[in-house]
């Protein structure tokens, strides 16, 4: 155990956080939003407001966790440039993206965008004591309850002005979907972190609102797993499991739960997560890592780098839950061994790998990209050292409440 989490802090400490903190954009703000699989930045690509929340996420927690000012002080830059461009001040709510150069470039509100600002200014006024970053995030919070709800539940894809758009931005496989697990998983997860810090009922509430949703709409009994895709009325468009959101909503699930404190709900969505856990330990782990998906029963065997993160994560907190499940515990550590000799890009100056095929052998796909950032992995790495370390992380940091 101890090897195993010192991998990992170390992992975090000597290349993560130096791989991002790298990519600091001095001149414009923020951090630069493309390197290619050659490992060089374009310095003029699109900035990405998902990018940049994650990047402030980041830094936030990897200051909570280890105190080091210089941690501080990224999390302090990412912060300024969401603060001065990422947001609409005249319709409210963050863009999807800007210029190099924090201009305007795609105008379009999503609930998803909205949901990883709250979820990254929640963690950064925790981390700094910002109250401005606090009332921000707040005042995303009551523009979605404003604009992006409908009678069943969150309406996702806008036009700057917050009129319905098509979801063009997370529908794929074909379909177009007004409604995702995707973007209800991350709306969970961020006024979960909201409701940590402020403890507000309205937020909690709501919490309530989308684990009835998870419970009753998203979650295939009969399949044992999350439906992925849905029309306005929550009726599945595809028959699609995605084996790395599974396994992340089973711990983020959970973590709603341990933050939430509601001894009905636990007893009642526990059952779930812990099923989507067993089912995704016997149905897509292949003997050190995760496929990716599988439509229609044919499995894409790519493997992706951010399910492999949240798979370690998964399976600790299953381990957690059910103490007496120690393989959950080996098939975490076998996946990390994985990702250390497979999905790590070993090369000078760079990070994980996209992804690669089921031999192992890389794709060609950019380091860093819009979606290609240090949230699914950076946060694997904390996840692994508060869970796992006891006196192991003193070494390397300090341990924070979560709840």
């Amino acid at each position: 155990m101890e090897t195993f989490v010192n991998e990992i802090a170390c992992h975090l400490k000597e290349r993560l956080i130096p791989f991002w903190e790298g990519l600091k954009d001095t001149k414009y703000g923020g951090y630069f939003g493309y390197m290619g699989y050659d490992r060089k930045i374009d310095p003029t690509y699109e900035k990405g407001c998902i990018l940049n929340s994650r990047i402030l996420w980041f830094f936030s927690n990897a200051y909570r966790l280890l105190g080091t000012e210089n941690l501080k002080a990224d999390a302090q830059h990412a912060y300024q440039f969401l603060k001065d461009h990422c947001l609409d001040t005249e319709y409210g709510g963050i863009y999807w993206s800007l210029t190099y150069d924090g201009q305007r470039k795609d105008d379009t509100k999503h609930t998803y965008n909205q949901a990883f600002a709250i979820y990254a200014l929640s963690s950064y006024y925790d981390a700094v004591g910002d109250q401005e970053a606090l009332q921000t995030a707040m005042q995303l919070y009551r523009l979605i309850e404003e604009k992006c709800t409908d009678e069943y539940g969150y309406q996702e894809a806008f036009d700057r002005a917050f009129l319905p758009a098509e979801n063009e931005k997370l529908s794929e496989n074909g379909v177009m979907a007004e409604k995702t697990m995707n973007t209800l998983l991350h709306l969970l997860e961020a006024y979960t972190e909201l409701y940590r810090v402020t403890k507000d009922s309205s937020v909690g509430e709501r919490i309530c609102f989308m684990l009835d949703i998870f419970e009753q709409k998203v979650y295939n009994p009969k399949l044992g797993r999350q439906e992925v895709f849905f029309d306005r009325y929550w009726n599945p468009l595809l028959d699609l499991y995605s084996y790395g959101h599974d396994i992340e909503t089973a711990w983020l699930v959970d973590r709603s739960l341990e933050v939430l404190k509601d001894p009905v709900y636990t007893e009642r969505i526990q059952k779930i997560t812990r099923q989507i856990t067993e089912n995704i330990f016997q149905r897509a782990l292949e003997k050190d890592s995760m496929p990716n998906e599988a439509e229609n029963g044919k499995k894409d065997t790519t493997r992706v780098w951010w399910v492999q993160a949240e798979a370690v994560v998964g399976f600790i907190n299953g381990y957690q839950k059910q103490p007496e499940r120690t393989e959950y515990l080996e098939a975490a550590k076998r996946i990390w061994n994985y990702i250390n000799t497979t999905m790590i890009d070993k090369r000078e100056g760079s990070e994980w790998f996209w992804s690669v095929d089921s031999e192992g052998n890389p794709m060609e796909k950019p380091i860093v990209e819009p979606w290609k950032c240090p949230y699914h992995n950076g946060r694997m790495c904390m996840e692994v050292i508060q869970r796992l370390g006891d006196g192991i992380v003193s070494t390397f940091g300090r341990q924070r409440d979560d709840t």
